[in-house]
Parts: C-alpha cells; structure tokens; sequence
C-alpha cells in the first residue's frame, strides 16, 4: 500500500506522522546490507503527490541496499525528544525505484535535489506511533495493511 492509501485509512495518524517528519529535515533510514547486517543512514524524506519519497545520492550504500534487498525502515527524527510534537514514529515497508522520466521531473520540480540521483517510491508494512500518556502510560500504536489500528498500552 503506498502513503495515500494508509492516509485515506488512518487520516489521524498519517497527520501526526507526517507531521513528526516534516518538523526536521533529516531522518534515519535502516537498509540490509549484503551478509543481511542493518545499515542505518540520514536521509531526508518527502511526502507528495500520495506517496513517501526516498531521494539518494548515486550509488550510496543505502541505493545499493534497496536495490538489492528493498526492505526498509524509517524512523524520524525525535529532535528534542518523543515527548514532543506526537511521540516517536517509524515506517517500515519495501522501496522500488523510480526510473520513469516524467515521475522524476515531476519530483526534480518539487524537491530540487542535487543532480544525478536516485529515486525510490515506497510501498508500506507497518506504520507504529509510540508515546507516552499522561505521564503513566506508554502507548504504541501499530498499523499494518488490511488490519485495524493496534493500540498497546503498558503503565
């Protein structure tokens, strides 16, 4: 499933994560590596025309990862911690190159980013909120496609 259609099926959570990127530029992307080994790398990603974004430098690790394996997970920055601004959110979900020209410049329009790159829409798994309530309870909210929201809570 791509962004639209978690955000048409979880409006209020897709807002908070959203929300939660875009209040820093830089966030940490986690890849595998050839002997399955995590990689974690900044990246910034982008929310437009429906869909989350991963733009790479030409043949970083991370492209080269996703290329090979295109499992991925992203956490955003917590910036001055999860107690702000919604919580702590990560996506984790499969990202597919994007080789189509017209896709490109339509991103190159929105995003100018360094020229050549690589471009990856993603194709989600999971979305998870954590945060705590009330100073009492840790709240994790878990999405998945074709499942209801999840809500755990633990004192």
């Amino acid at each position: 499933m791509n962004w639209a259609g978690f955000a048409a099926a979880e409006p209020g959570l897709a807002g908070t994560v959203e929300a939660r990127f875009g209040a820093y530029p830089h966030h940490v992307l986690a890849t595998l590596r050839k002997d399955g080994s995590p990689r974690t790398a900044g990246l910034e990603a982008r929310f437009l025309t429906g869909e989350l974004w991963l733009g790479m430098m030409p043949d970083s690790l991370k492209a080269l990862d996703l290329r090979r394996d295109p499992r991925f997970a992203l956490q955003a920055n917590p910036g001055d911690g999860t107690g702000m601004g919604g919580g702590d959110v990560r996506i984790a979900g499969r990202a597919v190159e994007v080789e189509d020209p017209r896709t490109k410049a339509g991103y190159v329009r929105e995003v100018e980013p360094p020229e050549p790159f690589h471009l990856f829409r993603t194709e989600l798994t999971e979305v998870v909120r954590t945060r705590v309530e009330d100073d009492k309870y840790l709240v994790v909210e878990i999405w998945q496609p074709g499942r209801p929201l999840r809500a755990v809570r633990r004192a």
